[in-house]
């Protein structure tokens, strides 16, 4: 597929982009070349971004490619963390996995994520669960936020 297919690049932002660069040279501070990157990245963020918090359990339905067929392969887990923002938003899934902490980042705007589903919401005081790393068994249970 090529990039206008995808809805990543369109004439639309082209044009917007020419606008704010019509009249203007490439000098520090006349040029706001954040206002540059969000036009660009608004072709490729999802109109309806999934909605979940830090702490939830979530089942993250990804799209697998192999060869012709495309399948969905679920991964469920805690999100333990997010970052970044815009089109480079990430977050970050935490399960065990045969006694093993298997961890694996997603992009929130990516289209190879089918949907999100969030499972179980729980009640945390922080941004990052990085501390969940350290804890084994029962002690990974977090308190589940009321409806």
């Amino acid at each position: 597929m090529s990039q206008e297919a995808q809805g990543r690049f369109t004439p639309t932002t082209a044009s917007a982009v020419r606008k704010i660069l019509k009249g203007r040279t490439w000098k520090a501070g006349t040029v706001m070349s954040q206002d540059i990157i969000k036009l660009v990245e608004q072709g490729s963020l999802k109109e309806n971004p999934p909605q979940f918090d830090i702490g939830d359990t979530v089942d993250v339905h990804c799209l697998i490619h192999e060869g012709e067929k495309t399948r969905t392969q679920v991964f469920s887990g805690t999100v333990i963390g997010r970052s970044g923002g815009g089109a480079r938003e990430m977050f970050t899934v935490r399960r065990i996995v045969a006694g093993e902490g298997v961890e694996r980042k997603f992009p929130v705007h990516s289209p190879r994520i089918a949907k999100v589903e969030v499972k179980r919401s729980a009640v945390v005081r922080r941004a990052k669960l990085y501390f969940l790393r350290d804890r084994v068994g029962k002690a990974t249970r977090l308190r589940e936020r009321r409806r």
